[in-house]
């Protein structure tokens, strides 16, 4: 197959950026859609050079993708878990990995660094596989495992058999409670960029080429991100985006923290400039108002406050 195929989505991508870059739901449907679109390529070509999958397998996605919180640029994350633990359904379901990958990089998603990629055998494993990686990762319970466990957390099944997610999920939920890991991932996304200083000035970046910016993933997106994942492994929620995951939690002031938390990612879609996926992080205070630097900071605050109340809470409850 001629890989020009993907331009096809490429092209649609620039076409329909455009009328959406500014809505966040409209936005995240777009993504979903192309995605949605590279996956039928990438299954027919798989499908042609190697037949049919030989085994029920689920395609998923991780990241901002998981949590349907994409901005405009965003790179990879995602993996598959299939059923049948042989040789031959691992190498089919790595070569589509590679195919996937390829596909959304030639639409504009570019490698995640990290290498969290279905074209990877760490991310693309059969179900026992990743069971006994699960488990590996709990009883082990470092930084770096913890923060696997975490990103799988956001793990949204995008194509194929949902089920095979779904229990992998719960698996992970019933292994954190009997190793105890909720304080553990506390304490592993305990840090975060201030982004308001003692003189309630906003913090921008002081050198680099995005000096003069407010670092938005750090100081803002991280605080309510980090502290409603914890809120939703600690209720067994199977939902993934911070919005729904608050929409099911039981906690004061929710309709706020919602409120702010969908303002922020509209304030990144309306004053970052949005040239790649570094920039679409960055905001430039320059060009805000009074009003809403101060809308800023109300976001930032509430965020803290969030934070520091899930912290408090999981600390308490041991």
């Amino acid at each position: 197959m001629d890989d020009n195929i993907y331009s096809v989505i490429a092209a649609y991508r620039k076409e329909h950026m455009k009328e959406v870059a500014q809505d966040h739901y409209k936005l995240n449907e777009l993504h979903d859609d192309m995605i949605k679109q590279v996956l039928k390529i990438s299954l027919q070509e798989v499908l042609a050079r190697y037949g049919p999958p030989p085994s029920p397998f689920s395609f998923f996605v991780m990241g901002s993708a998981g949590r349907f919180e994409q901005s405009v640029w965003s790179d990879q994350d995602h993996g598959i878990v299939y059923l049948e633990p042989t040789a031959e359904a691992k190498a089919y379901f790595l070569s589509l990995g590679k195919e996937i990958s390829k596909g959304l990089y030639q639409v504009g998603y570019s490698y995640c660094d990290g290498g969290v990629m279905s074209g990877n055998p760490f991310w693309c494993k059969s179900h026992s596989e990743w069971e006994k990686q699960i488990k590996n990762w709990a009883l082990e319970a470092s930084w770096e495992s913890l923060r696997y466990l975490l990103i799988f957390i956001d793990g949204r099944s995008f194509y194929g058999q949902h089920q095979l997610l779904d229990q992998l999920k719960t698996f992970v939920y019933q292994t954190g409670q009997k190793e105890q890991l909720l304080s553990r991932m506390s304490k592993n996304t305990l840090h975060f960029k201030k982004g308001i200083g003692v003189l309630g000035q906003l913090l921008v970046e002081t050198h680099g080429v995005h000096s003069g910016s407010l670092n938005l993933k750090e100081t803002a997106l991280f605080p309510y991100v980090n502290a409603v994942r914890l809120l939703a492994v600690k209720g067994n929620l199977f939902e993934t985006s911070t919005l729904s995951r608050l929409d099911k939690l039981q906690i004061h002031d929710k309709d706020l923290y919602k409120a702010m938390f969908l303002k922020l990612l509209n304030y990144r879609l309306l004053f970052s400039s949005q040239t790649d996926y570094d920039s679409g992080h960055f905001l430039r205070t320059d060009i805000l108002t009074k009003e809403q630097k101060n809308e800023i900071k109300d976001i930032i605050k509430h965020g803290v406050i969030l934070h520091q109340y899930v912290r408090k809470l999981i600390d308490k409850e041991g």
